[in-house]
């Protein structure tokens, strides 16, 4: 029988305690995370913005160095998984849920509710809409996940270490160190920016889903309906994680992909198709030209342009950080035997590019509507695709169609979390025990809740925030540990 290890026993304790926490005092945990979150985004906001620019330039060293022949397994492994599989997989875990809730509203939000800077409704507004999202969802984002999954990767594969966090930095701090007191708290600083980072994905996810069956079938949105959501989903995602990566989940990401292509092209053809091609080429030019601008645009002297950074790129660069572990470990275990090159391009740029794509069809779509008299900014952002369907031929099918794509990267992100999560907590155990998948299936949704109920939206993204504080460091270490690594057995 299985041992438990301190890793499991101690970031199970500390994720129930914060769960007891909001139950007991909800109010209390809503005003500490709401003064924390403003603590770290008024002093540590260029720590974030620099931290990600510097993660993106140390993928970018990566993909021209001699390095890039290198493969994450033995020479002559073929890679595990088709493209396409491997494509579906990486993204479903990665992006899924969060773009399906992001596509409409962000856009109708930075145009015409709380812009990036120019007058609401105005022609620079709409441009910087789409040239915004593009940014928060563009190859920033995905640097985040590539780098610590091709530490990840390089480690597990390349030289046979267990699958953990801490094992990545054994080149730095050596066997003992990481196999002891230090090692275990990097583990444990992994574990909770995940479970934090999904918890807060999940409850988005929730929300709109309850959103979709309110407007499908009058089903009444409020907290009872989304702990009911939350509860079934638990029990389909804790099935799925428990039939394996082979099985579970790759069957479900592919079936997802499927469904969201066709989603896509459905809206694409009975939606604004010219306006869609114009807006997905103009947003591009847009992302490419002012691409240093917003990487380090912090604006110190306007507060209230400086305060929608907060609300969003601060938001979203917490969003990754906390997020990386997870898919990092995720895509690294699905990406054995590709090239560093092969990977840094294919985690970097593809899916980088599907969110292009999603987010010219339905927030252009949603734009579109907005500009000819139909006022979607009234909307809360879990029901603006929803909103926004109905004014379009196909509009109950999409949205049904919608309704299921949500719910099914609901559980592929849940699912994966789970198998992560009892990898990290297990001592990289490719394959950890019942009772440890459930505690964390349970624990995610718990918190998920807790949160909803005490905060709401605003609660989900203040504790993603404080979650990826502390495990940005441990991205940086990794990044030193790699090159050390690289170095040595290569040079």
């Amino acid at each position: 029988m299985k041992k438990y290890t301190p890793v499991f026993i101690i970031s199970a304790l500390i994720c129930s305690l914060f769960a007891a926490w909001g139950v007991m005092l909800p109010a209390d945990m809503k005003q500490v995370t709401q003064d924390m979150t403003s603590f770290i985004t008024t002093n540590f906001g260029w720590y974030y913005l620099i931290t990600i620019a510097l993660i993106l330039l140390f993928c970018v060293y990566i993909l021209v160095s001699p390095f890039g022949h290198i493969k994450l397994g033995a020479d002559d492994e073929a890679a595990e998984f088709s493209l396409p599989s491997w494509f579906a997989m990486l993204f479903s875990a990665g992006m899924g849920m969060g773009l399906v809730f992001w596509t409409t509203a962000e856009p109708i939000s930075h145009a015409f509710k709380a812009t990036p800077g120019a007058a609401p409704g105005s022609k620079q507004a709409i441009d910087e809409a789409f040239q915004y999202v593009f940014f928060h969802w563009g190859i920033h984002a995905w640097a985040v996940y590539g780098v610590v999954a091709l530490v990840l990767a390089y480690f597990s594969f390349y030289k046979g270490y267990p699958g953990l966090i801490s094992a990545t930095l054994v080149p730095i701090f050596g066997k003992n160190r990481m196999g002891g007191p230090i090692g275990r708290t990097i583990d444990i600083l992994a574990v909770i920016a995940t479970v934090m980072g999904v918890a807060a994905t999940l409850g988005f996810g929730t929300a709109q889903i309850n959103e979709g069956l309110n407007y499908l079938f009058r089903i009444p949105t409020s907290f009872f309906v989304q702990a009911i959501i939350l509860i079934v989903s638990t029990i389909l995602f804790t099935w799925s994680a428990w039939s394996g990566i082979d099985k579970g989940i790759k069957s479900l990401s592919n079936i997802n992909m499927l469904l969201g292509f066709l989603l896509l092209i459905l809206l694409f053809i009975v939606g604004p198709t010219i306006y869609i091609l114009n807006t997905f080429t103009d947003a591009l030019g847009n992302y490419i030209s002012h691409f240093l601008d917003m990487t380090l645009r912090l604006e110190p002297l306007e507060e209230g342009k400086r305060a929608w950074i907060n609300s969003w790129t601060i938001f979203y660069w917490a969003w990754w950080i906390a997020w990386a572990p997870f898919v990092g470990i995720f895509i690294a275990r699905v990406s054995r035997g590709r090239t560093i090159k092969e990977f840094v391009i294919g985690v970097l740029f593809v899916p980088a590019l599907v969110c292009f794509i999603f987010f010219s069809v339905f927030g252009a779509s949603a734009m579109h509507l907005q500009m000819n008299g139909i006022d979607l900014s009234q909307y809360p952002i879990e029901t603006t695709t929803f909103a926004m369907l109905q004014h379009y031929p196909l509009g109950k099918i999409m949205s049904f169609i919608t309704l299921f794509v949500i719910a099914l990267f609901f559980i592929t992100s849940a699912d994966s979390a789970t198998y992560v999560l009892g990898m990290l907590s297990s001592d990289g155990d490719i394959n950890p025990t019942p009772l440890v998948k459930v505690t964390w299936s349970l624990l995610l949704s718990v918190i998920a809740g807790i949160v909803m109920y005490a905060g709401g939206t605003q609660g989900l993204q203040n504790v993603l925030i404080i979650a990826a504080l502390p495990f940005s460091v441990v991205i940086f270490l990794m990044m030193a540990s790699l090159i050390k690594a690289l170095r040595k057995d290569h040079l």
